[in-house]
């Protein structure tokens, strides 16, 4: 698997290292999406899949060792600990807990890029079940779930990674409405009311990727009340 195929989640609770980690790692072609806390992980991780987990061990609540133990009981995703504590007694504990590498803090990002790197190219590739692409189809547009491509006729449609993110969001529950609250946590960001206005900034530029009139979505639909919806045919 390379960087290109990539969908990777931080979950750390120090914002500054969040975000140096995603613009780093975003640079070096990898879909990045981040959480400041266990619980917010928990409620990422139950609309989007991810090809590896980088989880700091000391955050307030749920540390990332129980955060860990949790993810193995059901998922077997590549998890990487990132953590202060760099002693023997401490890697052995994140190991037990079931993850596949653990870097001490402070570390040279590149050697985090090397190690994820590493860990994505002892993973197997996942089998196509029918050898059949799944598709969403919005008028012309034609979107594949499985690579996240965007195709108009014999055009690959050039998404941001932010556009990415909210395909991905929205391919996973079609006909269903996603509040703009909801977009915010599962695009790994702070909440608020800015960030929220920044959410429907990026629908528009979406809608004018996908949409014949995109002042009158009929794919990208606005739910009043509810927030938006992708509507295939």
């Amino acid at each position: 698997m390379s960087a290109l195929d990539a969908h990777l989640l931080i979950v750390d609770d120090d914002e500054r290292i969040r975000i140096l980690l995603q613009k780093f790692l975003v640079r070096h072609g990898f879909l990045v999406t981040a959480a400041r806390d266990a619980a917010h992980a928990r409620r990422i991780l139950t609309g989007l899949d991810f090809n590896m987990l980088i989880l700091d061990v000391m955050m307030p609540g749920e540390d990332g060792l129980s955060l860990c133990r949790s993810i193995r009981e059901t998922s077997q995703t590549p998890i990487l600990l990132l953590t202060a504590k760099g002693e023997t007694g401490n890697r052995i504990e994140g190991l037990e807990a079931g993850a596949d590498d653990y870097l001490p803090k402070p570390f040279e990002p590149k050697e985090l890029l090397l190690r994820i790197n590493a860990i994505l190219r002892r993973m197997p590739e996942t089998p196509a079940e029918d050898s059949v692409p799944k598709i969403l189809n919005l008028g012309s547009i034609r979107y594949d779930l499985e690579r996240g491509e965007m195709w108009q006729g014999e055009n690959l449609v050039r998404l941001t990674a932010t556009e990415m993110q909210l395909m991905k969001i929205f391919s996973a529950k079609p006909g269903e409405p996603i509040s703009r609250n909801k977009l915010v946590e599962e695009l790994g960001r702070d909440r608020g009311q800015a960030q929220e206005r920044a959410v429907d900034v990026q629908i528009t530029r979406l809608r004018r990727k996908i949409e014949m009139d995109p002042k009158q979505p009929r794919y990208l639909q606005t739910v009043r009340g509810a927030g938006y919806m992708l509507a295939p045919n």
